[in-house]
């Protein structure tokens, strides 16, 4: 199974592609779509562009994002939403089942603690993922959350379904 784990962000969205056989998970690639343009509509378009093609690349069977959290800075939190958004739509557009994962439950998962670090986290991530060259902390973030989510697919009784599929 192709895992696509997705890190969403305005600016910098980190994303990951694993490879998960049984219990053994292997790095496919990672890195960082950095969004281009000065209005928000053209730097979303960017991120969906970028994101779509690396859909296409890796093509990925199940894919994963991080759930966002509220801060204080509600214009950052909206706009965190609208990559989030995109971070959805590029996979759903793609008919690739979706798992959601708050931050806490993806450290939780990776790390063994849900207030880790990120350098916690990254190196757990290259403790999994023997021998992977990490392209970022948001690349890092994006193999923890696909690592997650292969963890929790092959659950007994885990099930997936397309955001917005009837």
């Amino acid at each position: 199974m192709r895992v696509l784990g997705i890190d969403p962000g305005l600016r910098n969205m980190g994303w990951g592609v694993i490879e998960a056989q049984g219990s053994r998970l292997s790095h496919i690639a990672n890195g960082i779509c950095h969004s281009e343009g000065v209005e928000l509509a053209e730097r979303l378009l960017s991120l969906h562009d970028q994101l779509t093609d690396i859909v296409a690349r890796f093509a990925p069977d199940t894919a994963a994002v991080e759930q966002a959290f509220v801060n204080k800075d509600a214009v950052g939190t909206l706009k965190l939403g609208q990559a989030r958004g995109i971070a959805l739509l590029v996979p759903a557009q793609a008919g690739i089942p979706i798992g959601e994962y708050a931050p806490n439950k993806v450290k939780k998962t990776v790390v063994g603690v849900g207030h880790a670090a990120k350098v916690q986290v990254d190196h757990m991530v290259k403790m999994q993922l023997p021998g992977v060259v990490i392209n970022g902390p948001d690349a890092a973030d994006a193999l923890a959350i696909a690592i997650c989510h292969a963890h929790y697919v092959r659950a007994p009784g885990a099930t997936l379904r397309v955001k917005g599929a009837a």
